[in-house]
């Protein structure tokens, strides 16, 4: 039967899985950030808390793009929901759709987030920098420079459709 992580189950899951420090202390600063997102939003906050601690375990086996699939092969081993497991796989960037993994060297398919839980997550993460939390501007900004428009025209709307779900400019949480 597949469950739901406490967040100190999370946690140690990281320390097991070989998550550096600074990895974790990144999970831990999307954890936070994202449940307070959850809280506006009306979300599943145990679904928002365990699935952003564990939303970068992947990175105890590498810190490239891949990660976010090595982080699904290891929680599908764990029994771990099915709903954590779509947080981990579709939180790179602000999503990738098909064509994008493709040419990333991903499995070919649509890593967008689809549920409410999945888009905090994501956002939350492209929100923390480390353990710093940026304006989303920065961000917006940083993608144009290095020539991601489609990263940053996605970013800028998943922004604005969870700041309005929340009701207050996400920037200000």
């Amino acid at each position: 039967m597949s469950y739901i992580p406490s967040p100190d189950k999370c946690i140690d899951l990281l320390k097991i899985a070989g998550c550096s420090k600074e990895v974790i202390n990144h999970c831990i600063a999307v954890r936070d950030m994202a449940v307070k997102i959850a809280k506006k939003a009306d979300a599943n906050i145990e679904l928002v808390e365990a699935g952003s601690l564990l939303h970068d375990i992947g990175r105890s086996k590498t810190h490239g793009i891949h990660h976010a699939i090595e982080g699904v092969k290891i929680v599908k081993k764990l029994n771990l929901d099915e709903s954590i497991i779509r947080i981990i796989e579709r939180h790179i960037g602000a999503g990738l759709l098909s064509e994008d993994a493709k040419k990333l060297g991903l499995p070919m398919k649509d890593y967008m987030p689809v549920s409410l839980e999945e888009k905090i997550v994501c956002h939350a993460d492209n929100l923390v920098n480390g353990s710093k939390r940026p304006p989303v501007e920065i961000e917006v900004e940083k993608a144009l420079t290095k020539g991601h428009k489609d990263y940053a025209i996605r970013l800028v709307n998943l922004h604005k459709e969870l700041s309005e779900i929340c009701g207050i400019d996400l920037n200000k949480i």
